[in-house]
């Protein structure tokens, strides 16, 4: 099993826990689809995928297992390192790419690193793309008119 579903495997049994099942739908959707936008970032970006899509998989798994979003940047990223060493499947630097993103994903306004950005940006895709018909937050905004740029989107 490659380390990808690996990451999956253990996202899986946390959102498959959660009681609420509204919730839940929201959790699968949101991982998932921040995930596959973190891969079609990096692809589009010459980045690396596998590291994207985990950091993905795992940005928001501290408020879904806690149902708790007070601070889940810096509390997921805590919790995707504990994942992530149980695997025992990532070397130090990877890790620290990822739970730095993850670390990262909520502070929109600021410019890190390149797994952060992906990261970032993903999130903004999927909040935007899951209803168009929604405003956009006030956060997201210019990071959205950037991305709508990069894929030429723009009416």
């Amino acid at each position: 099993m490659d380390r990808i579903e690996k990451v999956r495997t253990i996202v899986d049994e946390i959102l498959l826990n959660m009681k609420d099942a509204e919730e839940r739908r929201c959790a699968y959707l949101h991982l998932y689809g921040v995930a596959q936008a973190c891969a079609m970032l990096a692809l589009k970006r010459n980045e690396n995928v596998e590291l994207s899509v985990i950091a993905g998989m795992l940005h928001d798994i501290y408020s879904y297992a806690n149902m708790d979003s007070n601070n889940h940047a810096h509390k997921g990223a805590e919790m995707a390192r504990d994942i992530l060493n149980t695997l025992n499947i990532f070397n130090e630097d990877e890790k620290d790419l990822i739970c730095v993103a993850i670390w990262n994903h909520s502070d929109k306004s600021m410019v890190h690193g390149w797994l952060d950005e992906i990261l970032k940006d993903a999130d903004v895709m999927q909040h935007v793309l899951y209803n168009p018909l929604f405003d956009i937050k006030e956060n997201e905004q210019k990071r959205f008119r950037f991305l709508m740029k990069e894929f030429d989107l723009e009416h």
